[in-house]
Formats: structure tokens, sequence, C-alpha cells
């Protein structure tokens, strides 16, 4: 007889960047959770959110999705299905979905840990190593500091970075670029990000005068919402369009795809609702000849990168990983040698989060940083 869940416990963890995100983004929000099944098994997963909503993600967990779910046979396909279903009321995606990540993430973590492997060894991994790309959360950033950022990619031997664009000023923009460029040197792909700040005309303007350094993908320059928008401009843009952050499930990939409005997919496995959705998604972009560029949070996504048909790089702000914040007790699951991510090889999704058993905890970052690591169940 399959298994049932009979509890899911939620815990959150607020943890101050070593390298600010700037004003409005100046800590990672991650809401751990623990499900246990009636055989004695315990899976772990998390959610996570850099800016809005920690609190009313792990809400909807406590007070939404753990009621439900009790009695649910322990299999992630049946409960994602059933649970988006339930929650749909709510939004069929942002919050809901980042909170649905904390269920399936730790089925996934249950399901590989009864099987004595790793997530990565569960879905059959495909390659030893996937290439990691440097990125920055950089556009607050003076331009003499981006460029140490950028001669840091270089020593660290990245041969693809991104940085944020999106300045008051196209020129300033333009400055930036350039001088990235010449850091970094005419062989590495270089990628901007302008995280939705333009409009439709900036961007044609932009794509004319950036495009000129050789850029492998312009990110999320319009507002992700604006579908019309982003078709007209791939008919027109030199440069590859790249979105998906800011896309939370499979139906409006799907929109995007179709309307021939994207070059490159970027799914956040977190903000999708999990592994089981993202695997979904990623089969739709192979379906339709879509390169997948997974966003953020690479000691997950790199860990399902291993397991994907197609070979994808996966990206790695600097300084931000779950094991540089220190919120992680143990090693992290994935290592990053040389600009190639491989698989730790630890069983189940292998994050062991720090004050595990801790209700209300403060825990000192080194005091050089002065920050702070917040856990609270309340």
């Amino acid at each position: 007889m399959a298994a049932r869940i009979t509890g899911l416990a939620t815990r959150l963890i607020t943890v101050p960047l070593l390298r600010s995100w700037g004003a409005e983004a100046p800590e990672n929000h991650v809401i751990v959770t623990e499900l246990t099944t009636d055989d004695g098994g315990t899976g772990h997963g998390f959610s996570w959110t850099p800016t809005i909503g920690p609190q009313a993600v792990k809400a909807l967990l406590d007070h939404d999705i753990a009621p439900f779910i009790v009695g649910l046979e322990a299999n992630a396909d049946i409960v994602w299905d059933q649970l988006w279903k339930r929650l749909h009321e709510a939004g069929g995606g942002g919050l809901t979905t980042i909170a649905m990540a904390g269920v399936d993430l730790a089925l996934w973590d249950l399901k590989a840990r009864q099987t004595g492997t790793s997530v990565t060894g569960l879905l059959g991994q495909r390659r030893e190593s996937v290439e990691v790309y440097g990125s920055g959360v950089n556009l607050h950033y003076t331009l003499e500091q981006l460029v140490e950022q950028a001669r840091r990619w270089v020593a660290a031997g990245h041969n693809a970075v991104k940085i944020k664009v999106g300045k008051p000023e196209l020129r300033e923009d333009a400055e930036r670029v350039a001088a990235v460029r010449k850091v970094i040197g005419p062989d590495r792909l270089l990628m901007i990000d302008a995280n939705q700040r333009w409009d439709l005309a900036h961007t044609f303007r932009a794509v004319d005068v950036l495009g000129e350094y050789g850029l492998e993908w312009l990110e999320e320059p319009i507002r992700a919402d604006d579908l019309w928008a982003y078709r007209r401009l791939r008919k027109q843009s030199p440069v590859p369009i790249a979105l998906g952050e800011n896309v939370h499930t499979i139906y409006r990939f799907r929109d995007f795809i179709e309307a021939e409005a994207v070059d490159i997919i970027q799914p956040n496995i977190v903000r999708v609702g999990g592994i089981t959705p993202f695997r979904r998604i990623v089969e739709l972009a192979r379906a339709n000849s879509i390169r997948v560029a997974p966003h953020l949070l690479p000691e997950l996504s790199g860990q399902l990168a291993l397991t994907l048909a197609e070979a994808v790089r996966v990206e790695d702000v600097e300084d931000a990983s779950f094991e540089q914040l220190g919120i992680l007790a143990g090693p992290s699951p994935v290592r990053i040698h040389n600009s190639r991510l491989s698989s730790a090889g630890r069983i189940g999704l292998g994050f062991d989060f720090a004050g595990q058993h801790s209700q209300h905890l403060k825990v000192p970052a080194p005091e050089s940083k002065g920050n702070r690591i917040e856990y609270s169940n309340s």
C-alpha cells in the first residue's frame, strides 16, 4: 500500500545577502518544509523568495496546504495536480506555486531518500557536470565595482557572464556593457538582464545600441506579462530574447512559445512550483526546440540540469548560494570548480538547513559582514 502524508511543518529563515542586491532586495527568505508519511518517512524541501511574500508563503503552507495534503498518497505528480487545482482560486501562479514548491521538493527528497540515492540519481543523471555562468545583481554597482566583478568572473574561469542593465540613460548602460566586454574579451559569452525596466520603444533602441557588443541574450527587458510586446520584439530583434523567471505556469510558457515570442526560457524551479512542473516545462521547450536556462538557485537547478536531455548553463550569482549565505548546516549538494557544476552525491535533495531543531534563533554571520540569520516557526 502506498504511503500517505501525515503532516507538514514549516520554518522561515531570513538571511541578509553578503553582496547587496540593492535597496529593494537586501535579504533572501527560505521557508524550510518537513513532510512526514505514515510509513515513518520524512522529506525535506523549501520555498524561496528574495523579496515579496515570505510570510504569505508560510501562511499558505501552514493554513491551506498542510491540512489539504494530509491523507494524500505521497506521490509528487498526484499531489501537485490536486494541490494546484485546490489553490487555483488564489491564483494559478506566483505565491501559490512558490508555496507548492515546498511540498513538491519534500516529496522528491522523500522518494530519493527511500531509494537510497540523490534526486539526480533518482531522475537519471545524464552528464558528469554542467557549465556555470557568472551572474550578479549589480545595477547599483559603480562602473569600477562592476569591472572588478567582471575580473573576478574571468579569474574564476567563467566562459559566460551576465550583468544587469536598466540605467536611466541608455548611454550609461552602453558604457557599462562596453567595459565588461573589454574585461572578458571577445570570446566569452555576455548576457544582459533588464529586469522588466523598459518599454517596447526603449527596448528597440537598446537592442540597436547594446547589440553591438555581441550579446548572447537580452533577458526580460519588458514586463513579463506583456506577451504582445515580446512577440513584436522577437520578430525584429537580432539579439535572442530570454524570459521566464516571472512566468509561473506551463500554460504561460506555452503561450510565449506558441506566439514565437521567446528564444530561451528561464523557469525558476521554486517559482513554477517545484521539480514536477519544471520537468514538464522543460519537455515543452524541448518539443518546440526552445533553449532552457534555469533561473538562479544553482544548488537546486544544477542538480536538475545534470538530468536533462539537452545541456544547459546554470546561473550562479556571486556569493549568493545557500552555502555561502551560511544557512546550510552541512555541505552543499553540488560542487562548483573551474566553472563546472557537479553533484556531491548526497542522499535526497541534499539540503540540511541550519537551525533545524530551533524554533526561534538568531545566528550571527561573520563579524566582517555584520549580518544575521533569523529563524522562526511562528
